[in-house]
């Protein structure tokens, strides 16, 4: 697979790096070979100046769908310091949505019935396919590497007798959604690689629907495997689910572009330029709206995305090959 994904992907030609981030500039040259700008300045002025100029209700409402990956409740809690801050950032209501599933996220964006939505690669390419007037806007900066982009991974159980990915035959998986990135491309991509045929050399494989249920399918012996990544993994361990006593990385992809933010192109010029301002100065410390672990965000484009894109055709997964 690493012939699909390898470091050399485009990457974000603007990147935010605060005094106190995770990389100097120095070794932002060294690591990403890309021009990278500060914090977004100009005419901003601080969040205190530009809520005092107009009330948060003069302006339409801004409606953010986000991808299902942990329990309701769980999410809803990491959503609602960054839905705070958005508000008084771009003086307006904001709304978020959690979607039932990757495929409502993505209805939601051809419907036109929200303005941005969270989504992985995956469902941005879907979302286009679809027709939905989209681009990706920014992408988390992954706090364990310092750069845009994470890595998949298939995940067992620390005295499981399976130590490569040709011992999954016969066993049971749990993948994410067919809608995944890494809980179902690139773990597929890796099977491909291998002549692993998931429809016909698994004893089972079942769809839980996020991260979090696909590792407790594990966690309760339901599977033997579970596809995800590593920040979501980092995340179980840190709240005493899989632990590094109880389970370990059977697989790791290569690095995979992290998952965009998707802005219409129906908004106006100067709200997109807020929604940057917003996302590239936003507080340190604040989680993730979707439970990883940032170090930041920075502005992505298109091209940042296009071996995924490619990927998807090399694997006939893309909209055309399933007509």
């Amino acid at each position: 697979m690493e012939k699909y994904l390898v470091a050399q992907w485009p990457i974000a030609r603007h990147c935010l790096f605060r005094n106190s981030g995770v990389l100097t500039l120095a070794m932002v040259v060294a690591l990403l070979g890309a021009s990278c700008t500060g914090k977004i300045s100009g005419n901003h002025q601080s969040i205190r100046d530009r809520v005092s100029v107009s009330s948060i209700n003069n302006l339409s409402t801004l409606k953010i769908g986000v991808l299902p990956t942990q329990s309701r409740i769980e999410q809803e809690r990491m959503i609602k310091p960054l839905d705070e801050y958005l508000e008084k950032a771009l003086k307006r209501q904001v709304d978020f949505q959690v979607a039932k599933d990757y495929q409502e996220v993505v209805d939601w964006l051809v419907e036109e019935k929200v303005d941005m939505a969270y989504v992985g690669a995956v469902s941005y390419f879907e979302a286009l396919e679809r027709g939905a007037e989209v681009e990706p806007l920014i992408a988390p900066i992954d706090k364990y590497t310092g750069r845009p982009w994470y890595r998949a991974a298939i995940i067992v159980e620390a005295n499981s007798s399976i130590k490569k990915l040709e011992d999954l035959k016969g066993k049971r998986i749990a993948f994410v959604n067919k809608s995944s990135t890494s809980g179902y491309l690139m773990p597929i991509a890796a099977f491909k690689k291998l002549k692993i045929n998931p429809e016909q050399d698994f004893a089972q494989v079942i769809y839980p629907g996020t991260h979090a249920e696909s590792e407790a399918a594990l966690e309760n012996r339901l599977v033997d495997a579970v596809a995800t990544n590593i920040p979501s993994y980092m995340k179980r361990q840190k709240i005493g689910k899989l632990t590094s006593a109880n389970s370990r990385v059977l697989w790791e992809s290569a690095p995979v572009p992290h998952s965009p933010m998707l802005v219409s192109k129906k908004l106006s010029p100067e709200l997109i330029q807020d929604l940057k301002w917003a996302f590239l100065n936003i507080p340190d410390g604040m989680e993730d709206i979707v439970g990883t672990e940032v170090g930041g965000y920075t502005l992505v484009e298109d091209a940042d995305y296009a071996l995924i894109k490619q990927l998807r055709v090399d694997l006939n997964l893309n909209f055309e090959a399933a007509k």
